[in-house]
């Protein structure tokens, strides 16, 4: 039996994998709502014995208290010699509530080159890409070159809260030589990518106080101080006239800043991506590069303000105001260091007396930086070469994925390959979210050169 068979089995195999894609995104598993608790649990059931039947073994949930429910199953039977490989996936999804989309959110819906739906490429599409490849090995040649393990969690759109607890309990459902984490994405349908940094996230509450009840804006206009102007003051104290955080900018190191300018984030990627109305164009690079401003710059974004919303007018100085801000950590920098720059820079010059407040609103998640090296990413860019003639593009990634940093962490001696099955118009997060069919049939087949060529490399003596 060739591996050619093994591949055509595969790609042949990408139809029955929408399919299960479409069952599995119906159950609408949206871990951030306690409503939706029962349907997570469904499918991580239906995902046990899915697994099951699919010829692995020790398909289980795994279940802490107080957690949603996590997947876990196994196929040991390539021998002492041969390396483990974990692949790790998420099975929940984010929220679509207050969401326009032009399909059932819930249902998968074919449309050209793309299928649409929430979780359809974060990250269903990402590992379901590795059971369809796993699944045309055991139907051809009845083993696959590594042993395999799956972890398929169900908290990662709310932080990955107990995913720690989950590794100190089931420390055995993690062991391994090598991790494949399915949840990041590739700069093009054509290129694929290989995450390599990660912003953290870092979430504030500024806020102003400066009387104890709202007053009369005619009669006390230019005399009493206005928390609402002040407020915007402050904040246009850490801002550039581009919108950017203007305070704790990295160094950007030259080499690293040249190689960037291959990375496709031309200005209609951008456009596309970003889902600009017409009109408006993507920031100045001010010298960078795209790459640079949202992969290794911190970045901020105002979540809410208490300003008060319209059919609440009324002319009065309001006694408080205050900012809800997400702020994007770069890579190499830390929480502390960087709130008390962007506190510092809003409270210099207010007006006397008056005093703001910054405070730290839920937990804050690292930033992640990291350095591929070694016999399983040399392993990763031959598989990748074979079906996508490209080795695998070294990216960043502006967002923050809190059980990157923690898999970091807990096991930074292991190659850790952070791919996936997103695009820049994947539209991730937000309404319309959809995967690339051609890139989800190009991760499958890539997927079974990947398991021989790092069975290979990490063969054990």
């Amino acid at each position: 039996m060739t591996m050619e068979t093994v591949v055509a089995k595969a790609a042949g195999g990408t139809e029955d994998g929408l399919k299960a894609l479409a069952s599995y995104l119906a159950f609408a598993p949206i871990s951030c709502d306690p409503e939706f608790a029962p349907k997570l649990r469904a499918l991580a059931d239906k995902l046990v014995t899915d697994l099951s039947g699919a010829g692995f073994s020790r398909a289980r949930i795994l279940s802490v208290e107080g957690a949603h429910p996590s997947v876990a199953a196994e196929w040991m039977n390539a021998g002492p010699h041969a390396p483990t490989v974990l692949i790790y996936g998420h099975f929940d999804v984010q929220p679509v509530k207050g969401e326009v989309w032009n399909t059932p959110p819930h249902e998968l819906v074919r449309k050209g080159e793309r299928v649409y739906g929430r979780g359809s490429a974060d990250d269903m599409g990402g590992w379901l890409s590795h059971l369809v490849a796993l699944r045309a090995y055991l139907e051809t040649t009845k083993s696959i070159p590594c042993n395999i393990k799956l972890l398929l969690e169900g908290e990662e759109e709310i932080g990955s809260p107990n995913l720690e607890r989950i590794m100190d309990a089931f420390p055995d459902a993690f062991e391994a030589d090598a991790m494949v984490l399915t949840d990041c994405e590739n700069p093009s349908v054509e290129i694929p990518g290989l995450t390599i940094s990660l912003r953290g996230l870092l979430e504030l509450e500024v806020s102003i106080t400066t009387a104890t009840s709202d007053v009369h804006s005619g009669l006390w206009g230019n005399i009493a101080p206005d928390p609402a102007t002040l407020l915007v003051r402050a904040l246009s104290r850490v801002i550039d006239d581009d919108g950017r955080l203007s305070v704790a900018r990295q160094t950007i190191d030259p080499t690293w800043l040249k190689d960037s300018k291959n990375v496709p984030l031309d200005r209609d990627t951008i456009k596309l991506g970003a889902h600009l109305a017409d009109g408006v164009e993507p920031l100045d690079d001010r010298g960078l590069t795209p790459a640079a401003w949202g992969w290794r710059q911190p970045a901020i974004t105002v979540l809410s303000t208490t300003f008060p919303p319209p059919g609440s007018e009324k002319n009065a100085i309001r006694k408080s105001a205050s900012a809800k801000l997400s702020v994007r950590i770069a890579p190499g920098q830390t929480a502390e260091p960087l709130k008390q720059e962007i506190e510092n820079a809003m409270k210099r010059d207010l007006p006397k007396g008056v005093e703001l407040v910054v405070k730290d609103l839920r937990g804050s998640s690292s930033s992640w930086n990291y350095t591929p090296m070694g016999p399983a990413f040399e392993a990763a860019d031959r598989a990748y070469e074979k079906v996508w003639g490209k080795k695998l593009l070294r990216i960043g990634v502006g967002g923050s994925i809190p059980f990157v940093a923690l898999f970091g962490k807990r096991f930074s001696s292991l190659p850790l390959i952070l791919n996936g099955v997103i695009d820049p118009e994947t539209t991730a997060h937000g309404p319309n979210e959809s995967m690339h069919v051609g890139i989800f049939e190009k991760t499958i087949r890539t997927n079974v050169y990947l398991y021989d060529e790092l069975a290979k490399a990490l063969r054990k003596a």
